[in-house]
C-alpha cells in the first residue's frame, strides 16, 4: 500500500505541474524572461538581489514549510489516512499551488510589493489596511510560536541544536565561495553538501545544551541580524543547503515507502467527528483547514512569495518551479508524513508505551490524540519515529536509526528556523509599507522606524517577549483560522490580478476556489466559536476570552473582506 500511494502521489504532482501549471504560466500570466524582474531593476544589494533558481527554491520552500506540513497531517491522522491525504492532494491542485504562484507573480508585477499592497490597489484601501494588521499580528505570533517550539526542540534534542549551528557556519562559508570567491557553482554545491553532512555528524558528536530562555535570547539577536543583513550573506546559501536536506530526505522517504511493501496499520477512515480540538467531536468539514494548512494550502505562503521571494526572482520563468512547484514539494512532504505514520505510527505509539488494549485500529479516531499526548510523543516526534522505522524496515536500514532521526529532526528544525527569521524579515518589510503615509507628514519618524535594523527589532522584540512569557498561547488556537483567512483574501487578490491586470478569463479558476475556501473558513470560525471556545473559556478564562475576541474580530473582517471584494472592480471584471 505504501508503494502504491507514494507512486500515485508523484504521478499526480508531475502531471499537474506539466499541464495545469504550465497552462497558467503560458496562457494566463504569460511569464516572459524579456521582462526585467524587480531583483534586477530595483537591485539594492540588501533585499533586491537576483538568486539562482535552485538557491531561491531552497529559501522559498524552507520559509513556507516550517514544521506545519509535518505536524498538520500527523494530527489529521485521527480521521484516518484517507481524508487528510485527499485534502492535501486536492488542496494542492486547485487552491494551494494556484494561490502561491499568483501571489508570487502579482508581487513581481508590482515591484516586489506585498500581497497586502496588491489587495489595497485591486480591492480597496479598507481591505488593504485591515489585511495589513491581520498579517502583522500573524507575523508576531509566528515569531513567538516558532521561537518557543524550536527552543523546546533544541532543549530536548541538543544534537539538532548543534547540527543547526554548524549548518549556519557551513552556509556562511558557502555564501563566500559563491558570491565572493566566485567559485564554480557545481563545485561550491558539492563542498556545501559535504559541509552539511559534516554538520549533522558534528551535531551528534558535539551536542549543545542550553535552557529555553538562553535559546530565546540567542534567537532574538539571530533573527534581527538575519532580517537586516543582505539576503545573499546567510539566507540564500543556508536555504540552498536546506533544499539539499529536503531533496535527500524526500528521496530517502520515497525509496523507503516504495520498498517497504507494507500495508497500513492506521484505518483509512476512522469517523467523521473524532475527538480532537478542545476535546470535542471535530467534524472533518469545516475543521480540516484549521488542522492541515501548509501541506495543502496556506495564506502564509503568499506572504513569503510576495515578501522575500519576489525580490530575489532572477527571471519570470523561474516562478513556476519556485511558487507552483514549491507547493507541490510541500504536499509531497505531507504525503510522506501520511504514508510513514499510516504504515508505522501504530507501532511507534505501542513501542512508546501505549497499551494495545487502549489503542487499536477499531478505536483509532477516538484514542489517537489522547494516546499520543499521554506518552509525550508529540506529532512531530511521531513522524520522526515512524519515518525512521519505515527507512529501517527496508534495505535502507543500513543507515543508523539515530542518523535518520537527526535528518528528520533537522527537517523540522531547519525549516522552522528558516520560517522564524524569514518571518521577522517580512515583519520589517510590512512595517515599511504600513508606515508609508508618514513619509510626507513625518519624514523623520518614517526614516527611523523603517530603518532596516530598527524595523527588524520591532517584530523580534514583540515575538520573543510573547514566547518568553508564554502569552502567544493565548490566541494561538485562533491562528489557523487567521492563516486560512489570509489564504482566501490572497486568492481573491490573485483572481483580481488575473482579471484586471492580465485581463484573462482564467480569473474564475481562482475566484471559485477562493469563495469555496472563504465559506469553509467562515464555517470553521463559527464552529470553533460555538463549540470549542466555551470549554476553553471555562478551563482558562483569560486565554479563552482572548481567543474568542480575536476570532470574533476575524469573523467580522471576513464579512467585510467578502463584501469589499464583491463590490470591487476586480470581482466585477472576473
Amino acid at each position: 500500500m505504501s508503494s502504491f500511494i507514494i507512486v500515485i502521489g508523484v504521478l499526480i504532482y508531475l502531471i499537474l505541474y506539466f499541464t495545469y501549471g504550465k497552462k497558467i504560466e503560458r496562457d494566463v500570466v504569460k511569464a516572459s524572461d524579456s521582462t526585467e524582474t524587480p531583483s534586477k531593476r530595483l537591485y539594492d544589494g540588501v533585499d533586491y538581489i537576483p538568486a539562482r533558481r535552485g538557491v531561491l527554491f531552497g529559501h522559498h520552500f524552507a520559509s513556507i514549510a516550517g514544521a506545519a506540513p509535518i505536524i498538520g497531517p500527523a494530527v489529521a491522522m485521527c480521521w484516518g489516512w484517507v481524508p487528510g491525504l485527499l485534502w492535501v492532494w486536492l488542496g494542492n491542485a486547485f487552491i494551494g499551488a494556484v494561490h502561491d504562484y499568483l501571489g508570487l507573480m502579482a508581487s513581481v508585477r508590482y515591484d516586489g510589493k506585498s500581497i497586502q499592497f496588491v489587495a489595497t490597489d485591486l480591492i480597496g484601501k479598507r481591505t488593504g489596511t485591515a489585511f495589513y494588521w491581520i498579517v502583522f499580528l500573524a507575523v508576531i505570533m509566528v515569531v513567538a510560536a516558532f521561537s518557543s517550539v524550536v527552543g523546546g526542540m533544541f532543549v530536548r534534542t541538543p544534537a539538532i541544536a548543534s547540527a543547526y549551528i554548524w549548518a549556519i557556519v557551513a552556509a556562511l562559508i558557502l555564501g563566500v565561495l559563491i558570491y565572493r570567491v566566485k567559485m564554480n557553482f557545481t563545485v561550491a554545491t558539492l563542498i556545501g553538501i559535504a559541509m552539511l553532512i559534516g554538520s549533522i555528524w558534528l551535531g551528534v558528536a558535539l551536542p549543545v545544551k542550553a535552557s529555553l530562555q538562553t535559546w530565546l535570547i540567542v534567537f532574538f539577536f539571530y533573527i534581527i541580524i538575519a532580517a537586516a543583513i543582505p539576503v545573499n550573506v546567510l539566507l540564500q546559501p543556508r536555504d540552498y543547503l536546506n533544499s539539499w536536506l529536503l531533496f535527500g530526505g524526500l528521496f530517502l522517504g520515497f525509496l523507503a515507502a516504495v520498498f517497504a511493501f507494507r500495508g497500513f496499520e492506521v484505518p483509512a477512515f476512522s469517523g467523521f467527528s473524532p475527538i480532537l480540538l478542545g476535546d470535542k467531536p471535530t467534524p472533518f468539514w469545516p475543521a480540516i483547514p484549521l488542522i492541515i494548512a501548509c501541506g495543502s494550502l496556506s495564506g502564509f505562503h503568499s506572504l513569503v512569495a510576495s515578501g522575500t521571494t519576489s525580490k530575489q526572482l532572477e527571471k519570470e520563468s523561474d516562478a513556476l518551479f519556485i511558487g507552483y512547484g514549491g507547493m507541490f514539494f510541500e504536499g509531497f512532504l505531507s504525503t510522506i508524513v501520511v504514508v510513514s505514520i499510516a504504515g508505522f505510527g501504530y507501532t511507534a505509539l505501542k513501542n512508546a508505551g501505549v497499551s494495545t488494549d487502549v489503542l487499536n485500529p477499531g478505536n483509532w479516531g477516538a484514542m489517537f490524540t489522547k494516546a499520543s499526548a499521554s506518552v509525550k510523543l508529540g506529532k512531530a516526534n511521531l513522524f520522526i519515529q515512524s519515518y525512521a522505522d519505515m527507512v529501517g524496515a527496508t534495505w535502507l536500514g543500513i543507515i543508523p536509526t539515530e542518523g535518520v532521526k537527526v535528518i528528520a529532526g533537522m527537517w523540522v528544525a531547519a525549516f522552522a528556523m528558516t520560517t522564524l527569521d524569514t518571518t521577522n524579515r517580512l515583519g520589517r518589510y510590512f512595517i515599511g509599507e504600513m508606515a508609508a503615509p508618514l513619509k510626507e507628514s513625518a519624514s523623520g519618524l518614517y526614516n527611523f522606524i523603517t530603518n532596516r535594523w530598527v524595523a527588524s527589532v520591532i517584530p523580534a522584540a514583540l515575538g520573543i517577549w510573547l514566547a518568553w512569557k508564554g502569552h502567544w498561547l493565548i490566541i494561538w488556537g485562533a491562528f489557523g483560522a487567521a492563516n486560512q483567512l489570509i489564504a482566501s483574501i490572497a486568492l481573491m487578490t490573485g483572481a483580481g490580478f488575473v482579471a484586471t491586470k492580465l485581463r484573462s478569463t482564467f480569473a474564475n479558476a481562482a475566484t471559485i476556489p477562493a469563495f469555496a475556501l472563504w465559506i469553509t473558513v467562515t464555517c470553521a470560525i463559527v464552529w470553533f466559536i460555538v463549540v470549542v471556545q466555551p470549554g476553553a473559556i471555562k478551563a482558562k478564562p483569560i486565554p479563552g476570552w482572548s481567543s474568542m475576541v480575536f476570532l470574533a474580530i476575524l469573523l467580522v473582517l471576513n464579512i467585510v473582506f467578502i463584501r469589499d471584494f464583491i463590490k470591487s472592480k476586480a470581482y466585477k471584471t472576473s
